[in-house]
Formats: structure tokens, sequence, C-alpha cells
């Protein structure tokens, strides 16, 4: 059930991850993603085997870059990042702007969308999953490494494996907080 799926830190993972069929399966859920106009707004790109390690090093090559007074074991986080799950599934945003027709944030969500599609269909394979951004999402250095074009974005980094351990569903919001029936009370 979709309320079940908990967030996984990378730490928690271990392989397997998904086969060949089973990567298909993910990447079809994220294609299957609501696409106002049929655009296609969004882009995946697989990062398994010795990729993982080639991402790594962009990681933390960007990490010098932005801060050189970086710590050695920031630097060694970020490279050893991409490592801690056995399939990395990047979603990017390819924004397309035909006589602005389609706003770029319907294409944004498409691709959120697809992202979320992901993780689910990863959730009901039984692998676990994690959505992660941070300034990895946003760094030049990275989007230049990855081929995504500078008016384009990384949704984000989908870290995919196997439980290390079985974990509880993530904390849910009370639906009283954030639901209201219209006409009636603003949010607070």
């Amino acid at each position: 059930m979709i309320v079940a799926r908990p967030t996984v830190p990378q730490v928690k993972m271990t392989g397997p991850g998904p086969d060949e069929a089973q990567i298909q399966r993910l990447l079809a859920a994220g294609a299957a993603a609501p696409d106002h106009g049929l655009l296609r707004p969004w882009r995946f790109l697989v990062v398994r085997g010795e990729a993982r390690r080639v991402l790594g090093e962009l990681f933390a090559r960007a990490a010098r870059a932005a801060d050189p007074q970086a710590s050695a074991a920031d630097i060694e986080k970020q490279r050893t990042g991409p490592l801690r799950a056995p399939l990395l599934i990047v979603v990017v945003a390819r924004i397309q702007r035909r006589q602005g027709k389609f706003p770029e944030i319907e294409q944004i969500c498409s691709a959120a969308a697809a992202a979320q599609n992901i993780l689910l269909a990863a959730h009901a394979m039984g692998f676990a999953g994690k959505w992660s951004t941070g300034k990895n999402a946003y760094d030049p250095i990275i989007k230049t490494g990855l081929g995504v074009a500078a008016d384009d974005h990384i949704i984000g980094f989908l870290y995919i494996g196997s439980y290390a351990a079985p974990q509880q569903p993530s904390p849910r919001p009370d639906l009283s907080e954030v639901t209201r029936l219209w006409p009636g009370e603003p949010f607070s």
C-alpha cells in the first residue's frame, strides 16, 4: 500500500538492486506520469555498476569547487554517496517552451510525478527507495557532467536497493492539518 512506503536512507540499503527487467518496469512507471500536452518533459539517467563511482567523483569535484575548504570527510561523503545503493535514477525535467501553452510548472510537476511513480513502483516490487536533491541537484558542474542543459532541472536522485533491515513507514501528517473543505476556512 502506498501509505506504507518508507523513505530509506542509503546507508540502510544494500544489494541486490533491481535487475534489467525490473529497471525497465520502473522506467515505464515513470513514463506513465501525467503529461499535459504529451511533451514528455522527463528524462531518466540510469546509474549503476561502475557508473556510480564516476558519479561519486563528479559529486566530489563539485563539492571541492563549491568549497575549496571542504573537509576530507565531506569530500569522501560525496564520493561514496552513490555507492550506497545499487541503482540510482536521476530524474530530469526537460522544459519545452512552445508558445507558452504548457507552463514550465506543469512540466516540472510532471517530472516530479514521474519520480514518484518510480518510487512507488520500486516499493511495489519490494525495494527500498529514497528521493534526494540537495545541493547536487542544483550544481552547474553536476548538471554539465550529467549532460543536463542549463535551463533544465534535476528533479531528484532516486536511490533504489534492497532493505538492509526492516523499516517503519515514514511519519505522515494528520490529515486535518493539511485538508480544508471549500468554501471554508483558509489554511493557517
